[in-house]
């Protein structure tokens, strides 16, 4: 009768959904194909993702959030729309509260994209959280007291790393250096090395299989994969053998700048609350945090304990549902 509340981690790669009562209901890649002629939306999460690479001229599946922000607005209000409508969350006479999630430093702008495409996909009322913040509360960090806690959210668009202290940010950074920029990368290379055409998912399998990025653990686990892909000179395809060393090399750049923001986050954080991450030690989330040896580069870098949350991909959507347990507590002093 009526409506329930939501918590929306609206991600670069995915789109997670938390329907307060019931948990996540809805993990789907934040992928829309459309009919280039007619604008029709043709289909929305996982029956999209398949269609990546693989459509006719006149279909195009496209991603309408970039770096953790919305790039085409009308397309992410019509994917929302289709997620909301499919778990049937509004009531009979009333639309749902809310919650979604964004990277920190996004513009006023930016917050009121995100804000828009919510009430016009069905919402109420609208709260807008920082990720890494509602990332910690889900890892099971207890960010409410006044100690330090320091987390490293890696996304598919963005990488936001933040102390917390109080129920609040102290220091953070956020990052365009993320999922996709390594999905980016390990094209870039086979492209340069090889002389092979791959697509997007190609890359994202490798890196999922045998991407690594700590070079000391390669001795004992080094794995390798066949890809296939498109020959640059003769214009055929071609199978190819790549290994878990190259993809390390492959990524090194772009990890290194992960690395860098953590460092400049640290070196902006109070003394007190610095002591406290020695014990505490820094947790990692969302997607990247599954990159083989991201753990052990973080804590060999910055000499503090690195811990990966349990559920790193889902910690957004289970800190939305946490945060909506206390909404009335939030919206006395949302930013909104």
């Amino acid at each position: 009768m009526f409506a329930k509340d939501i918590g929306i981690d609206l991600g670069t790669a995915n789109v997670l959904i938390h329907v307060k009562g019931k948990g996540i209901v809805l993990n789907e890649p934040s992928v829309v194909a459309l009919d280039k002629n007619t604008g029709k939306v043709l289909a929305v999460g996982e029956e999209a993702r398949r269609m990546v690479g693989r459509t006719p001229g006149n279909i195009v599946a496209t991603r309408p959030l970039k770096d953790g922000v919305i790039a085409d607005f009308d397309v992410t209000e019509a994917m929302l729309k289709h997620f909301i409508n499919k778990l049937n969350v509004k009531g009979f006479l009333s639309k749902p509260r809310i919650l979604i999630c964004c990277p920190t430093n996004i513009t006023s702008v930016e917050q009121k994209a995100i804000r828009e495409a919510a009430e016009k996909s069905g919402g109420k009322k609208i709260y807008l959280e920082e990720e890494p913040k509602v990332a910690a509360i889900g890892a099971g960090m207890d960010i409410f007291n006044p100690t330090g806690n320091m987390v490293v959210d890696i996304g598919g668009g963005t990488t936001d790393v933040a102390v917390l202290s109080m129920g609040d940010i102290v220091t953070s950074q956020s990052i365009k250096m993320a999922g996709d920029k390594f999905d980016h990368e390990i094209l870039n290379y086979i492209k340069k090395e090889y002389k092979l055409l791959i697509g997007e998912r190609t890359a994202e399998d490798i890196k999922v299989n045998i991407g690594t990025v700590f070079s000391e653990t390669l001795d004992e686990d080094r794995k390798e994969m066949s890809i296939r892909g498109r020959d640059m000179v003769s214009g055929l395809p071609r199978t190819i053998t790549v290994t878990s060393t190259e993809i390390e090399g492959a990524l090194r750049e772009s990890v290194a700048v992960i690395v860098q923001a953590a460092k400049n986050v640290l070196e902006k954080t109070p003394p007190e609350l610095s002591a406290d991450i020695i014990d505490r030690g820094v947790i990692l989330t969302g997607g990247g945090a599954l990159l083989h040896g991201m753990d052990t580069l973080l804590a060999e870098e910055l000499k503090v304990p690195v811990l990966i949350a349990e559920n790193p991909m889902d910690c957004v959507a289970i800190g939305t549902g946490l945060m909506l347990e206390n909404i009335d507590k939030i919206s006395r002093r949302s930013i909104i």
